[in-house]
């Protein structure tokens, strides 16, 4: 096992972490291939999300990371050490799950303490660690009760600081809100934003939610069927997308896509269905005639005069902002304001997409045209 004495964040020995370099890692059920080739870098002290649909790998790469399942070829390191065969135990890292795992038998401090029982840890060192653990998660005031008196927030704090105490070099996150309820998951995905930005530990965060993934990453990996499909950050995801998928994954609601053709002849612009034309600043050289996807964010619409003609169909206020679905030239799209129109349904609108926030894709690949 690694040799971390003396390097024990809880203990008040001197920080560590670690990086973690993903390489060309595919993983195989027989002859079913379910990650297809991975590259990911994770920097020191980095807050990274897998996210993406179900099915699209995310789990299956963070239980390999943590030694939970077998690699089929490709290399996975965590900081200086190539971990691929290395046991669990070995490779130093935390995972918290999906559905707690706590002990239900086991108090809430024995939970958190057992792992460093089982190191044979002193229990001096051992009830530092639970207390410093339980002051920054609040759990104080529970350490003498079992999992079953908790809620659901309570009992991932719990499954947080049983991470926590064993100080690792890695934590790792399995869908670990899924279980909670709305509001009790906008509460947790700041306490743990809080418990990284104060702990600095490298972590892998895993969720098909894009909204926890936009809040709560430094860098966002989106996987779909095994696959990479853009590394970067929340707003560089948002802002650019490499293509459809990732356009229509990152942001809710999700981006408004119109099949149509290219227009350059003097005056650039995008033909939709009906001939309804949309604005453009920049298209690819030698794009007249070109199919394409015009991609627009429900909100950068605006009403305008010049815009298209939209029949609304259904009126979603929401208290801070009214959603609205409509119709141009058959083609459903959403649109969403900030201002409190008074639409009902029926009513006819024109509606305009701001050109300098259009997304411009290849009809045929689905990657980005546009800069």
């Amino acid at each position: 096992m690694p040799n971390n004495k003396g390097k024990c964040r809880l203990a008040g020995g001197e920080d560590w972490m670690a990086s973690v370099a993903i390489r060309d890692v595919r993983k195989a059920f027989g002859a079913t291939g379910v990650i297809h080739g991975v590259d990911v870098s994770i920097r020191d002290g980095e807050f990274v999300v897998l996210v993406g649909p179900s099915g699209c790998g995310k789990s299956t790469l963070l239980r390999m990371i943590a030694g939970l399942e077998n690699i089929t070829s490709g290399e996975i390191r965590i900081g200086e050490r190539v971990v691929n065969n290395m046991p669990p135990k070995e490779r130093d890292v935390a995972m918290v799950f999906q559905n707690y795992a706590l002990y239900p038998h086991m108090t809430v401090a024995n939970n958190m303490a057992f792992s460093m029982k089982l190191r044979g840890a002193p229990q001096s060192e051992i009830d530092a660690r639970v207390k410093r653990a339980a002051d920054i998660l609040g759990l104080d005031p529970y350490l003498q009760r079992f999992p079953r008196q908790l809620s659901g927030g309570q009992r991932q704090r719990v499954a947080m600081g049983r991470a926590i105490v064993r100080d690792p070099q890695v934590f790792l996150f399995d869908e670990p809100l899924s279980n909670l309820d709305a509001k009790l998951r906008v509460q947790m995905r700041t306490e743990i934003k809080e418990l990284h930005q104060r702990l600095k530990t490298t972590t892998i965060y895993v969720t098909h939610d894009q909204i926890e993934a936009m809040t709560m990453a430094d860098k966002i990996v989106v996987m779909h069927d095994g696959l990479v499909e853009q590394i970067g950050a929340p707003l560089e995801l948002y802002d650019k997308p490499q293509n459809i998928f990732v356009a229509g994954f990152i942001g809710s609601p999700a981006m408004n896509f119109i099949k149509g053709t290219l227009r350059a002849n003097g005056k650039l612009e995008f033909e939709g269905p009906g001939g309804t034309k949309f604005p453009l600043t920049s298209a690819p050289k030698a794009s007249n005639g070109r199919a394409a996807v015009y991609g627009v964010r429900p909100e950068h619409f605006h009403i305008d005069d010049d815009g298209a003609e939209a029949v609304i169909q259904v009126v979603e206020p929401t208290g801070s902002e009214i959603q609205v679905a409509a119709k141009i030239a058959g083609q459903e799209i959403i649109a969403v304001f900030r201002e409190r129109h008074q639409f009902k349904p029926g009513d006819k609108i024109r509606l305009k997409p701001d050109p300098r926030l259009v997304h411009l894709f290849d009809e045929a690949t689905g990657q980005r045209l546009n800069a």
